[in-house]
């Protein structure tokens, strides 16, 4: 959730630390800091706040001139887990005598009686993270010498998640990077190294990564990488290449990421089905997958697991393998997953979906379901991310790297990779080639969706101003609109941190109706499809109680028009491909309502973007 940064070579370090921090600080916003290393000083700077502050901080330092002559030097951007985000809070940490500094990912689950131990031998603190435990820890293993090996002791005695990346005062060249559940990614580069929590740090360096392993150990000196096990011996991890540009993870002229994403999808959504679809035999190819047609007839349920968003997506995935396969399908919250002694077996297929692929619980499940001997698969969209390596099968989105908290062309990326996956299972089982085809052509046609959606982005803006000074709000929906409906809550409350709340429209008379009252707006998805007219009626009950309607409809349908206050319109498809454009209707609702408001959308309050806690 937070991001590091790490730099050793010949390259002054103070650039590529900010730069790398700006480019993660999605990852994470309450505070930032750096250490440098020169002629045996360890220099720390870091502040509550944005980088950009501690970047102005910097810039006015009376030695700024000795902190450029480093060489080499690690940094942070964190999200508060552990104590609120105060400059003491802030990473780096230091041991009491000030001889390595570290930052830290994840959690350590026995910080507490670290911090008692260390406090009976004389250490005091000057934070409230366990993160400075762990400096304390190194520290106390250290004896000037050995850096890999006072790491590797402090973290044999740890329990709980870890990213981290340590320098010594008297080793000044010499980073130590280890993980544990807590992604950490290692750019090779001529002459030098640059490390990471995330491939974005890194892509205007070097495409050559490695990517760690859980437990692996890492010395690092210029450009010489010694990877070892925390367990014991050497170990070789073969570098991968980062497939998309340092263009990607810029703004391209828009105001927001978020925006830009948004209207990345139609090119996101080609780059997901492009290659996947086959119209002549009405199917999907997903070799990813690694099962044969045989494998696929034997799939007798479908269990997906994910979080936030990825669950909603995966509540759109079990409407339509139910629908088109003709078989079980359920949506478990990954991180309820491991803990409720989950039914699974041989001939279920558990397919874990995580746009990071470091998704903490959604990691957790996938452990599970490995431990319980089902065959399990992932949806991810970052090439060597845990989750893909250790599910060893899978689809990878290729949506390009998502930078806004607020996830949107993975969103979307997701449902189509799992509408074909439901017409693979599909074609398998029960559904007949000409059926197969049509709902082919019919994903094909998604991009173009979503295309005549962001045209109406203009009248979508004028919509969100009648709706940007409500506090509260409901999203109803039916069928695979319900989905639909708990992501466009999700969105609303993310980023313009108003109350909203996604409901089965049919639970409306359930309760939340009694809520209902003129400053109780309704977003109703009212597209064509089944339950159109209960959903209309719903509407109705809505209006009679003097609650403001907002209808997503199909292009023309004049009657769900009549019944609604305001209307954003969405192409005439199928009603299993609908969900998509009109997701992306709401995602751009959510953003003007949010712009309106003078929120700061792609990094809200409280929020990161890669859950790698649970």
């Amino acid at each position: 959730m937070c991001g590091i940064v790490g730099y050793t070579g010949k390259r002054a370090a103070m650039p590529v630390l900010i730069s790398g921090l700006k480019k993660l600080e999605y990852r994470g916003y309450d505070s930032a800091g750096v250490a440098l290393a020169s002629n045996e000083e360890i220099f720390i700077r870091k502040q509550s706040g944005k980088v950009s502050g501690l970047s102005e901080l910097i810039e006015q330092d009376e030695q700024l001139s000795r902190l450029n002559q480093a060489k080499s030097g690690i940094a942070h951007t964190r999200w508060a887990t552990h104590g609120p985000p105060t400059t003491d809070n802030a990473h780096p940490h230091q041991g009491p005598k000030r001889k390595i500094a570290l930052v830290h990912n994840g959690i350590i689950e026995n910080h507490n009686a670290l911090r008692d131990r260390l406090k009976a031998e004389g250490n005091s603190f000057s934070s409230q993270t366990d993160s400075e435990v762990l400096a304390h820890l190194i520290e106390h293993h250290y004896n000037g010498e050995d850096l890999l090996g006072a790491v590797t002791a402090a973290l044999k005695e740890v329990e709980g998640t870890f990213g981290i990346t340590c320098m010594a005062v008297d080793r000044p060249g010499v980073l130590i990077v280890a993980r544990r559940g807590s992604p950490i990614v290692i750019g090779l580069g001529k002459d030098e190294t640059i490390i990471a929590s995330d491939a974005s740090a890194i892509i205007t360096h070097t495409r050559q990564a490695i990517y760690l392993d859980d437990d692996d150990i890492a010395r690092i000196e210029g450009s010489q990488v010694d990877i070892r096990s925390l367990g014991a011996g050497t170990v070789t991890r073969t570098p991968a290449e980062i497939d998309w540009s340092p263009d990607a993870a810029e703004k391209g002229g828009y105001e927001h990421y978020m925006l830009k994403e948004v209207f990345e999808q139609p090119e996101a959504i080609r780059n997901t089905i492009r290659g996947r679809i086959d119209t002549t035999r009405g199917t999907a190819i997903l070799s990813g997958l690694n099962l044969s047609p045989r494998e696929l007839v034997d799939i007798r349920r479908l269990l997906v697991v994910g979080c936030g968003t990825s669950m909603n997506a995966g509540l759109i995935g079990e409407y339509a393998v139910e629908d088109f396969a003709g078989i079980p399908a359920e949506v478990e919250q990954a991180a309820e997953f491991r803990y409720r002694n989950p039914i699974v077996g041989s001939r279920d297929m558990v397919l874990a979906i995580s746009q990071s692929g470091e998704t903490a619980d959604t990691l957790a499940a996938v452990r599970e379901a490995v431990d319980k001997g089902s065959l399990v698969a992932a949806l991810v969209n970052v090439v060597g991310s845990t989750i893909a390596r250790e599910t060893g099968r899978g689809i990878y989105l290729h949506a390009g790297p998502e930078i806004s908290v607020a996830s949107t062309k993975a969103f979307t990326s997701q449902v189509s990779v799992l509408l074909m996956v439901a017409l693979k299972l599909a074609r398998a089982h029960r559904l007949s080639r000409e059926n197969g085809i049509q709902i082919a052509r019919a994903i094909e046609a998604i991009p173009s969706l979503v295309e005549a959606v962001l045209a109406n982005n203009d009248e979508i803006a004028k919509v969100a101003a009648e709706y940007a000074h409500y506090d509260n709000a409901f999203y109803i929906g039916r069928g695979y609109m319900y989905p639909v409906a708990l992501e466009g809550a999700l969105k609303l409350k993310e980023i313009s941190y108003i109350h909203a709340e996604g409901y089965h429209s049919a639970e409306l008379k359930h309760g939340p109706i009694a809520l209902l009252e003129e400053s109780m707006p309704v977003i109703a998805l009212l597209n064509n499809g089944p339950g159109q007219d209960k959903s209309l009626g719903n509407v109705a009950e809505c209006k009679a109680r003097s609650a403001p309607v907002l209808g997503v409809i199909t292009k023309g349908n004049e009657e769900a028009r009549k019944a609604c206050d305001h209307v954003i319109e969405i192409p005439e498809c199928p009603h299993y491909t609908a969900v998509i454009p009109a997701a992306v209707a709401l995602q751009l609702f959510a953003y003007h309502v949010a712009r309106i408001r003078g929120c700061a959308i792609d990094q809200p309050r409280n929020l990161a973007k890669s859950v790698t806690v649970e």
